[in-house]
């Protein structure tokens, strides 16, 4: 007989994680094309999903947060008013995802 064991892959102290922690701040809170740049650090952030749900549950509108411009932000909030916790949904996405991988 095996165990497993599922490991919570959430982090609530993420800050420290984030691939833009050693960045300059005032690279992540810009405008136009320079968003491009600004995301592209996120793209391999161990941490997205913490950054991006600390934006949404906060409403923070400015600057890229979790691979998100804040107009991207907006959109998503609009479209899922449902959601009352970004934290929530995101964790218990992260969740049912690593049981199917």
């Amino acid at each position: 007989m095996s165990a497993v064991i599922m490991v919570d892959a959430w982090v609530d102290e993420w800050a420290s994680q984030a691939s833009c922690s050693g960045t300059d701040p005032d690279a992540l809170f810009v405008r136009g094309k320079a968003q491009h740049d600004a995301k592209a650090v996120c793209k391999t952030c161990p941490v997205l999903a913490q950054c991006l749900a600390e934006a949404l549950d906060n409403r923070t509108e400015f600057g890229v947060w979790g691979g998100m411009t804040e107009r991207e932000r907006r959109a998503l909030l609009r479209k899922r008013p449902d959601i009352t916790s970004w934290k929530s949904a995101l964790r218990a996405g992260m969740a049912s995802q690593s049981k199917h991988d």
